[in-house]
């Protein structure tokens, strides 16, 4: 009979983690951004998706990637704004997608 209060003790501290765990605070929000800022990247290729970027918003992100003389700006079927910019003397295909990712064309 000694055992039995050993058992219960010992369920009822089982028994209560789950109502322990259940009170934690909730987060405020996602640790995924939308949209990245320009020093953050998070793919080294366009991610399709629906891109909510004006032309002149693609534009601005390309130049603040470090990106001059931006042009031809297209809206892709996959929603990635492409287009040709220079960056260090050359000529480059440059893409940005819905998440703020700039990327030249490989």
């Amino acid at each position: 009979m000694s055992r039995l209060p050993l058992l219960l003790a010992t369920l009822l501290v089982i028994g209560s983690a789950p109502a322990i765990a259940q009170s934690q605070p909730a987060q405020s929000g996602p640790g995924n951004n939308a949209v990245n800022s320009s020093d953050q990247k998070n793919s080294n290729a366009p991610v399709a998706g629906r891109n909510s970027f004006t032309e002149g918003q693609a534009k601005s992100r390309i130049e603040e990637a470090g990106y001059s003389n931006v042009s031809g700006l297209q809206k892709d079927n996959d929603g990635v704004w492409r287009g040709k910019a220079d960056k260090g003397g050359a000529k480059t295909e440059v893409s940005i997608d819905f998440q703020g990712n700039v990327n030249p064309s490989k």
